[in-house]
């Protein structure tokens, strides 16, 4: 037995319409279906739910680096910053990174949880840890 793939994220949202607008409008994610409580969407490929869940404690955890990180081109890291900027997102501050790691945007939804748009790679990821950080154990 073993693991095929990824097969779908979901998100504990509190408010389901003001959280459709925000995976709409930030990820150009497609809406697919919609009930009461619940919105499936298609992000590029990948399968992306929201339940709403009105009644929950939610404490967005500052101190966390748990997040979801997405692929961009380092062409559109600007625009995509500016887009960001214009739908109102919160936007986190990055952490310190040289400029071999690629850029960073890194975000919250409207509940609180954690994304990131990357333009590296995880090859490229490695070969820079292998160049500049001899104390990271690397295996094949």
């Amino acid at each position: 037995m073993s693991i095929k793939g990824l097969n779908h994220f979901l998100f504990s949202v509190s408010n389901l319409e003001n959280s459709i607008l925000f995976y709409t409008n930030v990820f150009d994610a497609k809406l697919l279906a919609k009930g009461k409580t619940t919105a499936y969407f298609d992000l590029n490929g990948m399968w992306l739910a929201l339940n709403e869940e009105k009644d929950i404690p939610r404490n967005e955890m500052n101190q966390s680096y748990t997040h979801i990180a997405f692929s961009i081109e380092e062409a559109d890291f600007d625009e995509m910053y500016e887009k960001l900027i214009k739908l109102n997102v919160h936007i986190l501050p990055g952490r310190p990174r040289d400029e071999k790691d690629k850029k960073s945007i890194y975000f919250i939804d409207p509940d609180g949880h954690k994304f990131e748009f990357h333009t590296g790679n995880l090859k490229e990821r490695l070969n820079y840890y292998k160049q500049e950080k001899p104390h990271i154990e690397l295996f094949d």
